[in-house]
């Protein structure tokens, strides 16, 4: 999915708005900052390295996906601008 794009199709305006508003949850979005302010003290175990690193490819791709999402809408509100 990385790099995808392709505009997302089969949504409405509602669920495109929806995705592009979306955040990370925020049970994990404290842990990550728990997480990443403790690597700053070189303070993680091994196990809380591979956690980091799943909650930052899980921010990488919510991302990607709310940029897909609203390049979605743009797409769609300059299409219903031309008609």
């Amino acid at each position: 999915m990385i790099g995808n794009s392709e505009p997302l199709v089969g949504l409405s305006v509602e669920e495109l708005e929806a995705l592009a508003d979306g955040l990370l949850a925020p049970a994990a979005q404290a842990r990550l900052s728990d997480l990443l302010a403790r690597k700053r003290e070189q303070q993680l175990a091994a196990g809380e390295e591979t956690e980091l690193d799943r909650l930052l490819r899980q921010v990488d791709h919510l991302t990607l996906l709310k940029t897909r999402a609203k390049c979605t809408l743009n797409q769609a509100k300059a299409e219903a601008a031309e008609t």
